[in-house]
């Protein structure tokens, strides 16, 4: 469900609107009955509410969304648009509970709509996001955050850590590791020979040692060992051409050193501003966590605190990543275990 006090309630009362997705899947949202009642009234109060305490007991129908009933959010005390530590301690259960779910295989595949950290971290749980969140529950050591929106796909070898901690953390090791994540991605999406493009670190990657070595160092070996096992990689590419080629559909996949570096392009492609109403008019785009023993998916915008509450939020994003959930989780159940 995400935060109750951003628009995740919204887009996930809209995405379940929808024909198609209970075509293609069984969907049911963890999170809090009153929050979706509520969001049922105001934005389709043609649905109707089925709030459930186990998985068996979903109805997977059409106008009837079930809810996995956490039963944590005071209405009266919910203030759409505001941080708080009770929306922070709601959002943060819903997402342990469907990793839980997830582990014991009782749901196929997660997708999550977003939380705020600050809420978050004022209820106590001190991560930095649903990356680390699902990491730290599944106890997984090696993991990367991908952004997808048709030809563009985006790799981090490093995330939510300063630019300059990230610049000491773009070693071969993790390189190499994210190049190895995002080829297996590729292939779960239907790409069977993955082309990859990892991207420089320094500008004009480099330009041969000028501007710094961690491309001679650290990346160029990363990349030299990939293709030494297989893989077909290119680079290090400076990065202000490597993306203006993946969107034409020269790479299959990118790999980005830091989070601005991959997010900046990523979301001019896929988010669009309506400059009149001075709010988002659309924002695609799916961010996943590679390395999981399970499957997680996720929109990638905010809890967009300034629009909840309002009926405007768009969801296109919870659409697409409940597509590749999809998608991942049929390769999953046809990809006989090691």
């Amino acid at each position: 469900m995400g935060d109750p006090a951003g628009i995740g309630p919204e887009i996930c009362i809209k995405a379940l609107s929808e024909v198609y997705v209970y075509d293609r899947c069984n969907p049911l949202v963890v999170g809090d009955a009153a929050v979706m009642s509520q969001a049922v009234q105001a934005f389709n109060p043609t649905l109707k509410i089925n709030a459930i305490k186990t998985v068996a007991e979903a109805q997977f129908q059409l106008g009837i969304i079930d809810v996995y009933d956490l039963g944590n959010v005071d209405l009266a005390a919910l203030q759409p648009g505001e941080v708080s530590a009770m929306a922070g301690n709601a959002a943060f259960e819903a997402v342990h509970k469907v990793i839980d779910l997830a582990l014991a295989e009782e749901i196929d595949a997660t997708v999550t709509a977003p939380i705020n950290k600050e809420s978050i971290h004022n209820a106590g749980h001190k991560f930095s996001g649903h990356t680390e969140i699902y990491a730290h529950f599944t106890n997984t050591a090696k993991f990367a955050m991908l952004l997808a929106d048709e030809n563009l796909r985006v790799i981090h070898a490093t995330t939510h850590v300063s630019l300059r901690k990230a610049c000491d953390l773009c070693k071969k090791e993790r390189v190499l590791e994210v190049i190895s994540l995002l080829n297996d991605a590729c292939v779960q999406f239907g790409i069977a020979k993955p082309r990859i493009a990892v991207a420089g670190l320094n500008p004009h990657a480099g330009e041969n040692g000028l501007f710094g070595d961690e491309e001679i160092n650290e990346i160029i070996p990363a990349i030299n060992e990939a293709n030494a096992l297989g893989f077909t990689v290119e680079g290090p590419v400076p990065p202000d051409t490597m993306f203006v080629k993946a969107v034409q559909g020269k790479y299959d996949g990118c790999v980005a050193m830091y989070h601005d570096q991959g997010h900046i392009p990523f979301k001019l492609k896929g988010f669009q501003w309506d400059n009149e109403k001075q709010t988002m008019k659309s924002v695609k785009g799916v961010n996943i966590t590679l390395g999981l023993p399970i499957i997680r998916t996720s929109v990638d915008h905010g809890t967009a605190f300034e629009i909840a509450g309002r009926g405007i939020a768009s969801p296109d994003a919870m659409l697409i990543a409940i597509d590749y959930a999809i998608v991942m989780a049929k390769h999953r159940k046809n990809t006989p275990n090691p």
